[in-house]
Order: structure tokens, then C-alpha cells, then sequence
């Protein structure tokens, strides 16, 4: 009984994603030079928020999984109560503002906008227009939480803003694409569902091409010395945007497609990581 308990509250978290965002956070961390027990902090209070995200997703949408039949989900399918991922989701976001706390004010106030922006996806802004906002936000502040976290906290660079900004507006049709038909069941229209799968597979690929774009442009401005990396990258990025545009123009989605999306935010993710240092404002 507690091991199927587990084995929910693990599920309902959306383990994957926590861990992604939580590891580029860390590495992002330790690239730009953060003292090692700060970087810890900066995984814990991550993490926590993450997973506070994760669990209020499957909270508020637990009417709508059972709905659907969505034998995926914990709560859907018995394995979880829905107070239990409750309880789970409030906890994590009050372990989270302490953690961020000793990090310093800055750092803090950047972690809880972005816990909050998740939450208000979750809880409304998915099912309008406006759905993207909160992953703008959301991805947008997480160099600027990494460069607050130094013991000297500085402020991040405009296009590492930038680059984390588009990495999760493309992330957010990515994330939205397998779920269109169920969503469209339960009344859930948001914008990728306004301007239907074709549209929004070419909207997350221009997206993260635009990251490395702004990322290589970023780079070379901030260190010479890493031009050769950042062309790399574009070159690659741009390369998986194109093959991934045509792909959604001329053919049935598949799998192949929502690889070379995550291909493509990997490419960006790591012209971030190879930034390090250059990432901080001057």
C-alpha cells in the first residue's frame, strides 16, 4: 500500500521535468561560478518549487484526468488521493520560499514569481490565450534566480533572459502537442489548441531556434573566446529547427517530431551551460 502510494505521489510530481529543470539549473549554477553549498540550495529550492508545480497539475486536473480516463495519471487511476497531491503540492511550495530565503531576498523573490507563474498555469492561464505567459516567465527568470544566487548577486545578461524566455514558450507547445485531442474533450483551449498541431509544431521549433540565435549572439558578444561553440550550436539548433518545420508542414506528427524538439532544447540548454560566467551582467 505505501510502496503504490510512492509510486503515485512519484508519478503525480512529473518527475522527468522536475529533474530536467532542476539539473540545467545546477549546471547552469556551477558554470557561472556559484559557491558549492549555494549551488546545493539552488537544486533544493528548484527542485521544490518543480515539484510543487508538478503536484498542483495533477491536483487542479484531477477532475479532468478521471474525465478523460487518463489511466497515466496517479489520481486518475487510484494510485494517489487527490488531498494527498494536494498536501504534497503546498508542502513543496513552503519548503521552497525558506530554501530561497537563504539564497538572499533577490534570489528569492525571482524562485517564488516563478513558482507562483507555474501554479497560475496550472490553475487558469492554460485554458486561455495567454497559456505561454506563464512559461516565459516561468523559464525566463531561471538565469536571473541562478546569477541572484551568487554570494554576490549580480543580475543575468538580457539574452540569457532571452534564451530562457524562449526555451519555455517552446517547451510549452512541446509539452501541450499529446495531450490536444484530451484537452480538446474537457474544454481546455489554450493557445497551441487555438492554432492546432501544425501551427504549433512550427511555432515551438521557431522558438527554440530563435534561443540559439539570441544565444550565439550573446555568447560571442560576451566572450570572443567561445565564437567557435556558440556557431557550433547554431549551426546545430537552427539545423533541428528546419528539419523539424518540414517535418510538421509535410507529414502525420510522430514521435521523430517531439524528438527533434527536445533535441533542439538541449542544443540551446547546452550554449547556455557553455556560457558560464558570461551569463552574469557587467
Amino acid at each position: 500500500m505505501i510502496r503504490r502510494m510512492l509510486r503515485g505521489m512519484i508519478r503525480a510530481s512529473h518527475p522527468g521535468p522536475a529533474a530536467a529543470v532542476t539539473l540545467v539549473t545546477v549546471v547552469l549554477a556551477i558554470g557561472t561560478g556559484v559557491e558549492p553549498m549555494r549551488v546545493v540550495l539552488v537544486g533544493a529550492a528548484m527542485l521544490a518549487g518543480q515539484l510543487s508545480i508538478g503536484w498542483s497539475n495533477d491536483w487542479i486536473d484531477a477532475d479532468r484526468d478521471t474525465a478523460v480516463a487518463r489511466s497515466d495519471k496517479p489520481i486518475a487511476s487510484g494510485l494517489v488521493t487527490r488531498s494527498a497531491v494536494r498536501a504534497a503540492a503546498i508542502a513543496a511550495a513552503a519548503i521552497a520560499i525558506p530554501l530561497s530565503l537563504l539564497l538572499g531576498p533577490l534570489a528569492a523573490v525571482v524562485n517564488i514569481v516563478g513558482i507562483a507563474s507555474g501554479w497560475s498555469y496550472n490553475a487558469w492561464l492554460k485554458r486561455t490565450l495567454a497559456s505561454g505567459v506563464p512559461y516565459l516567465v516561468t523559464f525566463g527568470t531561471l538565469p536571473l534566480f541562478v546569477t541572484l544566487s551568487l554570494s554576490e548577486p549580480r543580475p543575468s545578461t538580457w539574452w540569457a533572459i532571452a534564451v530562457g524566455a524562449l526555451l519555455g514558450f517552446g517547451a510549452h507547445f512541446a509539452n501541450v502537442l499529446p495531450d490536444l485531442a484530451d484537452d480538446a474533450r474537457t474544454g481546455v483551449r489554450g493557445l497551441p489548441h487555438a492554432l492546432g498541431r501544425g501551427a504549433s509544431s512550427v511555432i515551438a521549433f521557431a522558438s527554440l531556434a530563435l534561443a540559439s540565435i539570441v544565444a550565439c549572439l550573446g555568447i560571442a558578444a560576451a566572450s570572443p573566446a567561445l565564437v567557435v561553440v556558440a556557431v557550433i550550436g547554431l549551426v546545430a539548433g537552427v539545423a533541428l529547427a528546419v528539419a523539424g518545420i518540414v517535418l510538421a508542414l509535410t507529414r502525420p506528427p510522430t514521435r521523430l517530431l517531439f524528438q527533434l524538439i527536445i533535441a533542439s532544447a538541449v542544443v540551446d540548454v547546452i550554449l547556455l551551460a557553455v556560457a558560464g560566467p558570461a551569463i552574469v551582467a557587467r
